[in-house]
């Protein structure tokens, strides 16, 4: 176990946190659940920086890391889609969290051919990463009250499932030599 796979852990365990005091009936209890929330992404760029900066990446490390970061994302847009209830929320929601079980599933079929490399990470991600969690944060912040940070997350959040959509299509393209090859049965 090295520093940055620590971190990653960290950023597991501070999930049960901040879905507690997201619930918790006091007024600061949304910005508290927010901050840990930004924590806990600030985490995902430290962790990589570090495996990287001090060539510390294990196989452990390039498992947890995404796995992480899609519970983090997942579990705050449920928090936010129950507390919210509104298209505005719903509808990117479920269209970030099933791109992530689609992209997931293609990256594990695409490894069994031998094929991964054709739907590695690209750099939308990055944008769709900065839009998804800077929303995400707002959006934690803020009770279920219609205000200017709400609809900049609702925005935000919007951008994100847009990017998300993109990204997506991108992955399906690159992989469609693969999905629509057949085998002959002798």
């Amino acid at each position: 176990m090295n520093i940055p796979n620590l971190i990653t852990v960290l950023r597991v365990l501070l999930i049960p946190i901040f879905i507690l005091l997201f619930y918790l009936p006091f007024t600061w209890s949304h910005l508290a659940a927010s901050g840990v929330f930004a924590l806990a992404a600030a985490t995902d760029w430290l962790d990589g920086y570090l495996a990287r900066r001090l060539e510390q990446s294990t196989p452990f490390g390039a498992f947890l890391d995404p796995v992480a970061d899609k519970l983090m994302v997942a579990v705050a847009l449920v928090l936010l889609v129950e507390e919210h209830a509104n298209i505005w929320l719903t509808l990117p929601a479920a269209i970030i969290i099933g791109r992530e079980i689609v992209i997931s599933a293609l990256r594990e079929w695409m490894a069994e051919l031998g094929a991964r490399a054709h739907v590695a990470v690209s750099s939308l991600g990055k944008w769709k990463t900065a839009a998804q969690m800077s929303a995400l944060v707002i959006l934690l912040a803020n009770p279920a009250l219609l205000n200017f940070w709400v609809i900049v997350g609702f925005t935000l959040l919007i951008i994100a499932a847009a990017l998300t959509l993109w990204s997506m299509f991108n992955y399906l393209l690159a992989a469609w030599p693969h999905l629509r090859t057949t085998t002959e049965k002798k």
